[in-house]
């Protein structure tokens, strides 16, 4: 089997063509290495890090209850736990450990796809992609992207935009 053959990646595929993104689905890369993380995405694709879309699902505390946040952040900053809690309403934020991750998103840490969860997974987009015509999102799969850009990826996901970076100029609402 190969990348381009993995059930998230189809699933992926079969989502973005769903949506009306057939181009988006068409440009499903299997890149030659894993690139799990934003650096080595954007080297092996020759971009700025900062038109990656980083995935990055946190668990939202909420009272004794977890509930997964996807992040889709650009590969520039880091994403602010607290500045999460605060858009969110959650009592806290923390890192998901692997297992929650794959439990609501069907997918590995390192390919987190922003759909083709089996469930739908609330997500706020980073505002710093809207910077760069083009962003590159993971596709199910550690050796797979797909281009986007920053406004297909708040309607494909159904997502919020957000200021999500320590140091960004937008207040916390």
């Amino acid at each position: 089997m190969t990348t381009l053959d993995h059930p998230a990646v189809l699933t992926i595929a079969a989502e973005l063509r769903a949506k009306g993104m057939a181009g988006a689905a068409a440009g499903i890369r299997m890149l030659d290495d894993d690139v799990r993380t934003a650096a080595a995405a954007a080297a092996a694709l020759g971009i700025e890090v900062g038109a990656i879309a980083n995935s990055l699902v946190f668990a939202a505390h909420h009272g004794a209850e977890k509930r997964p946040l996807l992040v889709l952040t650009s590969g520039r900053h880091r994403a602010d736990p607290a500045r999460l809690a605060a858009l969110t309403g959650a009592d806290a934020i923390s890192r998901a450990e692997p297992a929650f991750v794959r439990l609501h998103t069907g997918h590995a840490i390192g390919g987190v796809g922003p759909v083709g969860h089996p469930a739908p997974v609330p997500t706020l987009v980073d505002t710093a992609l809207a910077d760069y015509p083009v962003v590159w999102a993971a596709a199910g799969h550690p050796k797979s992207v797909f281009p986007t850009t920053y406004a297909d990826l708040v309607i494909l996901t159904g997502g919020t935009a957000a200021v999500v970076a320590v140091g960004e100029d937008d207040p916390i609402p």
